[in-house]
């Protein structure tokens, strides 16, 4: 036998007691309030980490993503043992409650929060998606005291840690109270919003913490066990396929139930692996051999070697030359499942439908027979082995085992986008936690874009006090703005509303001189209706007078009183002696005193409201650029006002291509602007 799992094996030994108690049976003797918990001289610590899109993704893809997993399972420190555990568990409804849910605010609007929380408790409480998966690795050691332990695993989660963002697996080291919370959320299905353990206050009364997650009864029969009110058993992996998919995990965990997935790895050194499959490869040699010794002293020379023989002896040379030339190690592994059901008739179906899925891959999974206790201690994420069923792996073949399967997304302050295609589980993402927040909703006529953004919209509102400006092209976003609450402004040469293009409020242009601003933003309005490079700059420089000019008494007065208009504009250039004045008044004529003059006069509307549509339907060809710089600059003066608050802006433009072509917006820092 080789010398690294004789010594593993003879460390995992124990002396069986029988248990007096249902504490008994909870194998912990010790813990640590950072997450260590020892099993005699044996010490073990659990990582969680999240999934990734291993399902989903392109073969190219999913290579590098197996290549990575393998280099973690390459990685393992060959003086431990690792227990890589998949655990499906009841959503815990109050946490999702508080995470998820809109609070009521005590307004208007609470009547539609209430019918939106009443939409994603429908959606999880399906029963496709009321399970959650949760992903452990347990990593254990003997040592002689906790302080040897701690620093063997300061240096091995490290190497775990950074091996598995290498993979974009987020992980976090779970301390006493996580750890134990798991194995409560286990043993005591369906009571998860009853876990309340404070460690101090336990220890000063002289509490076992093993009271507050073990079960109110545990019997052990001889093929399932029954643990307070639900019935469980535990399956092992008791024959391997020639060749297994990587999907294989995920189905068995795709079972709508709470149960244990682990699997068990020892890793053996490859100086050892290669000793002894040089020693196998020599044995099947010298049996080849004396086979065709016997043959040749029968005179039959022409014998050819068993079919059984040749393979053993093409495995094992493989097996040989992965270890010295193709970076493989040795591991032994043993996977076991626990599942619960509420009844034993729904317990065996479901043992079935799991080994159906196995036998589908050409494996067995069998019951562990007069060994559920065992058993049920190995499946945990304790960092124990107590069954004997070690199968020697490759890496290569031990990472087939794959355990990610999809990514879930659960931010807390999120919106609710949908449900995942392969958890069926609902996506809440928080874009305000993203790198880049901005984003495009692309997609065919007819496809939902459009209700798309006003589900956003609507979430946004009610979820959060922040601002929302859309600015519709199509007149379809009036219904839900109004019924929200919001202002929708038309705007077209015929509307009572009117946007003043003048508008110039304290604080303009975030720090920089505001007139400057504004002078810029004029002369590229009046660059429109003249003709694009057809200012010259002799034109350029008295629309920046003039623009000095019509804001000076405003300014001076601490931006108080009536604000100029486009009118003013105009009466100021009529005031210039210079004839280039004249020609810049006059091409803007039509927009100031003409019939086309809706942006020329004061802001009759509340565009400062939380909830603000722009309507620019009915904007007309002629009328349609200077609409929309004065639209995009009151978009632009409201997101510098709304940074100064520390308040972020959302900003909708449906159907962006009409408008791409003749203007341009620039979001500053803490806006989310969303393009369809």
């Amino acid at each position: 036998m080789i010398k690294t799992l004789q010594s593993t094996l003879k460390q995992d030994k124990e002396g069986f007691a029988v248990p007096k108690s249902v504490q008994d049976a909870i194998p912990i003797r010790r813990i640590w309030p950072d997450g260590i918990f020892q099993f005699g001289s044996k010490f073990s610590k659990t990582i969680r980490f999240s999934d990734i899109n291993y399902a989903i993704a392109s073969k190219e893809d999913k290579t590098s993503m197996f290549l990575g997993y393998s280099e973690l399972l390459n990685s393992l420190d060959t003086g431990s043992t690792t227990k890589i555990t998949i655990n499906n568990k009841r959503l815990n409804r109050q946490n999702f409650e508080q995470e998820i849910l809109i609070p009521r605010r005590d307004d208007y609007l609470d009547g539609y929060r209430a019918e939106y929380n009443a939409m994603l408790m429908d959606k999880v409480t399906d029963s496709s998606n009321s399970v959650v998966q949760e992903r452990y690795v347990t990593l254990s050691v003997h040592r002689k005291n906790v302080e040897e332990a701690r620093s063997f695993f300061d240096r091995v989660t490290a190497d775990v840690t950074t091996r598995l963002s290498q993979l974009d697996a987020h992980s976090e080291e779970l301390d006493a109270v996580e750890r134990l919370r798991v194995l409560h959320d286990f043993y005591r299905t369906g009571e998860e919003t009853e876990y309340r353990l404070d460690l101090r206050e336990a220890m000063r009364k002289g509490h076992s913490f093993k009271d507050a997650v073990c079960p109110d009864s545990l019997e052990f029969r001889k093929d399932y066990f029954v643990m307070g009110g639900k019935y469980g058993r535990v399956l092992f992996l008791k024959e391997y396929a020639s060749y297994i998919k990587d999907s294989m995990i995920n189905e068995l965990t795709a079972l709508n139930r709470t149960m244990m997935l682990s699997i068990d790895v020892i890793p053996v050194p490859t100086d050892e692996a290669v000793r002894e499959m040089q020693n196998r490869l020599l044995g099947v040699e010298t049996n080849v051999t004396n086979w065709q010794r016997r043959q040749n002293s029968n005179n039959n020379f022409s014998a050819v070697v068993p079919y059984d023989l040749e393979q053993q002896r093409k495995e094992t040379r493989e097996m040989l030359d992965d270890l010295t030339t193709r970076d493989q190690r040795m591991m032994f592994a043993v996977v076991t499942l626990v599942h619960l059901a509420d009844s034993k008739e729904e317990l065996d179906s479901d043992t079935e439908t799991l080994q159906s899925t196995a036998r589908k891959h050409l494996c067995q999974l069998a019951t562990l027979n007069w060994q559920q206790a065992d058993g049920l201690v190995t499946a945990l994420p304790l960092g124990l082995r107590r069954i004997d069923a070690l199968r020697t792996l490759t890496t290569e073949a031990l990472a087939v085992l794959m355990p990610f399967k999809a990514q879930e997304i659960r931010d807390q302050g999120g919106v609710y986008y949908g449900q995942n295609v392969i958890s069926k589980n609902l996506i809440i993402a928080n874009r305000k936690e993203l790198l880049n927040g901005n984003g495009f909703v692309l997609g065919v006529s007819g496809s939902g874009k459009s209700f798309t953004a006003k589900e956003e919209i609507a979430a946004i509102v009610l979820s959060t006090e922040d601002d929302v400006i859309v600015i519709d092209p199509e007149s379809e976003y009036r219904p839900l703005i109004e019924g929200l609450g919001g202002e929708v402004i038309d705007i077209s040469a015929t509307s009572r509303t009117h946007i003043n293009t003048m508008d110039m409020e304290q604080g303009y242009g975030d720090g920089e001189n505001p007139v400057v601003l504004k002078s810029e933003f004029l002369l590229s309005l009046c660059e429109q209706l003249v003709g694009s490079g057809k200012l010259s700059a002799k034109e350029k420089s008295i629309i920046d007078r003039c623009t000095a000019n019509v804001y000076r008494d405003y300014i001076r007065e601490g931006y108080q009183g009536s604000v100029p208009t486009l009118q003013d504009f105009y009466a100021e250039l009529l005031r210039q002696s210079e004839p280039e004045a004249r020609d810049v008044a006059l091409a803007i004529e039509l927009f100031t005193e003409g019939s086309l003059n809706t942006f020329a006069k004061h802001t009759n509307v509340d565009a400062n409201s939380r909830i603000v549509c722009y309507d620019i339907r009915d904007l007309g060809k002629q009328l349609l650029p200077v609409g929309m710089l004065v639209v995009l600059d009151s978009v632009f003066n409201r997101i510098i006002r709304n940074r100064q608050m520390g308040r972020s802006t959302w900003i909708y433009i449906d159907e962006i291509y009409c408008a791409a072509t003749r203007c341009c917006v620039q979001t500053p820092s803490g806006s989310q602007p969303i393009r369809r």
